[in-house]
């Protein structure tokens, strides 16, 4: 559409880049909400007297709630819009947070804590979205890596924001203080955050060229006396199997298998990664800062990953990273137990990894049409977690019967050649590929 083209091509305005940092700060609440529970899980733990088995199940609910939200919630915002599904995720995750907070027993905490998932993996793929319709072209990619570099860092801060909580107020504030700021970024996207002016283009809501030019003013362009011509051929959208059309088939499939492969490892590699510093014999302090170590790696690598991204092919920085990783993982295993080569290496992980991740996030947009783009990258989000279960689950399986670190890592590194196989295959049939 020639309109988008025209803006994807001017200078943002600070319309623009504010509907882009609201997204942002979101996915790093998101961060704090997910990630809640592992803090407050060692007083629950004490509190109830839970056995690990039991507490491992609750630390999946919010895994599964994710699953399901992105693969049933997420394509509703391709039918009714990326603000409403923004919405309606973040009421969700509010009432899973303060549920949470007042739960009594295990059985209502599995199902805050898959309310809560629900909603944050029913929201991400529109925040996704938002961004990269919101982007001009030169700065879409960075965009997309700094909204996902949100994620951990919310992760990296409820740690600390944590400890002074549940000193302070025990276990249950953790969730009234999560519940609290979604409850206001509710409010703030209600006011402040418009819907998609791409979505508005091709969906036609009611009242379609007044919003229309409403947003257009916001970004000092011109109004429209009349809509602008769909040009895709595709329907209406919102649909699952318009992802699978043949147009689109080969690419949806290169990109779950990508999902799936990073995913696996990546899980794997932030899950076990502190216990096996203990068990090469480093302290319990030193394997934490381990795990803390590889989330700024990776929140530094995917923001470098879509500082690249303006200049080069996103997949094509993505296949070198996923390259990457595996080297990065293969030296890590054959270390010998010291501290800081073992840190230092970690941390290159993350940048790796976590690199690889990002530049899957910043290519789905381009690669489907605007009518259906929220269910293809729900639908990879969904499946791709799919690898997020896999891979942890196959690992403990492999350490328990015995495995070496380095065979363990060389093992558990050896998807990453598939997802590099998927984005280089993509690279070269140009999908997706937009001029910089």
């Amino acid at each position: 559409m020639q309109l988008i083209d025209e803006i994807r091509a001017r200078p943002m305005t600070s319309f623009q880049t504010r509907a882009v940092l609201i997204c942002i700060i979101i996915n790093f609440i998101d961060g704090f909400d997910v990630l809640s529970i592992a803090f407050a899980a060692p007083e629950i733990a004490r509190e109830w007297a839970l056995e690990p088995a039991v507490l491992g199940v609750v630390f999946s609910a919010g895994l599964a709630g994710m699953v399901i939200g992105a693969l049933f919630l997420s394509p509703l915002a391709d039918r009714y819009g990326r603000r409403t599904l923004i919405l309606i995720g973040l009421a969700i995750i509010s009432v899973g947070m303060f549920t949470s907070a007042l739960a009594q027993d295990v059985t209502t905490l599995l199902i805050t804590r898959l309310i809560t998932g629900l909603g944050v993996g029913g929201m991400l793929s529109s925040l996704t979205t938002m961004v990269s319709e919101y982007s001009n072209a030169r700065r879409q990619k960075l965009a997309v890596a700094i909204l996902q570099s949100g994620y951990p860092v919310g992760a990296i801060i409820a740690g600390f924001v944590s400890v002074a909580l549940v000193s302070a107020m025990g276990w249950r504030s953790i969730f009234l203080v999560g519940g609290g700021l979604s409850l206001t970024m509710l409010l703030l996207v209600w006011w402040r955050l418009p819907e998609s002016l791409a979505f508005i283009l091709n969906r036609r809501p009611e009242g379609a060229l007044a919003r229309a030019n409403v947003l257009l003013g916001h970004m000092q362009m011109k109004p429209l006396e009349q809509l602008p011509q769909i040009e895709s051929n595709t329907g209406q959208g919102g649909g699952f199997f318009d992802v699978f059309t043949p147009e689109y088939r080969v690419r949806t499939v290169l990109i779950w298998l990508a999902f799936v492969a990073v995913m696996s490892t990546w899980y794997f590699v932030a899950n076990w990664t502190p216990k096996i510093l203990v068990d090469a014999g480093l302290s319990r302090d030193t394997s934490l800062s381990g795990g803390v170590i590889l989330s700024i790696g990776g929140v530094l690598g995917g923001i470098a990953v879509g500082w690249v991204a303006t200049r080069i092919y996103v997949l094509k920085v993505g296949a070198f990273v996923m390259l990457g990783s595996i080297a990065s993982m293969a030296v890590f295993g054959s270390l010998p137990v010291a501290i800081t080569p073992m840190l230092i290496v970690t941390f290159i992980i993350g940048i790796f990894l976590s690199g690889s991740m990002i530049s899957l996030y910043a290519a789905v947009p381009d690669m489907y049409p605007v009518q259906i783009r929220n269910t293809a990258l729900g639908w990879a989000l969904g499946v791709g977690r799919l690898g997020a279960v896999l891979g942890p689950n196959l690992a403990g399986v492999m350490i328990q019967v015995g495995w070496e670190r380095f065979a363990l890592y060389l093992a558990m590194a050896l998807p990453m050649f598939l997802a590099a196989f998927a984005a280089i295959s993509l690279t070269r049939s140009g999908v997706g590929r937009e001029p910089n």
